[in-house]
């Protein structure tokens, strides 16, 4: 006997079933995914003229009052250096973040958030946690922790 397009052997039908029933899971998380950054991305861009990409930096930079080296900050939302520089730039010229050379080390620079951009992002974190309780609202407070919980664990299984 041949094995399936999924490779699964004969007789094992319910493995088959169940890996269908995962690719399927992971289609309606991307779905979910793609939705709610939408709306968000929206929002963003109609309440404060933001992008999704300059909020996520300025969220990092806000949680670390030190500021964080551009390396430390493009490893922390997981995107290039490039990436981190462009939005980084332009921050800077919006007066909402600042940019200083490391000490011992004229190459590196650090960012942190500057007083307005502190200020601004105070003010949008708090929209952005109504903005998705309402998109959630119908999310109880035990399936949100059942769904962080499995987020979690496929998290952890692929550091393995």
């Amino acid at each position: 006997m041949e094995p399936d397009e999924l490779g699964a052997a004969p007789g094992a039908q319910a493995d088959t079933a169940t890996a269908r029933q995962r690719l399927r899971l992971w289609l309606q998380m991307l779905k979910a995914v793609r939705h709610v950054e939408s709306d968000l991305r929206e929002r963003l861009r109609q309440g404060y003229d933001m992008t999704l990409p300059r909020f996520d930096v300025l969220a990092a930079l806000l949680a670390a009052p030190d500021g964080l080296r551009m390396t430390e900050l493009s490893q922390q939302l997981m995107v290039s250096n490039g990436n981190v520089t462009g939005i980084v730039d332009r921050l800077v010229a919006d007066g909402m973040a600042e940019r200083e050379t490391v000490e011992n080390d004229r190459r590196a620079f650090r960012v942190r958030i500057s007083d307005t951009g502190a200020a601004l992002m105070r003010e949008m974190t708090a929209r952005h946690l109504g903005w998705i309780n309402e998109l959630f609202a119908d999310v109880t407070e035990a399936d949100a922790a059942r769904g962080i919980s499995i987020m979690l664990d496929i998290r952890h299984k692929a550091r393995r």
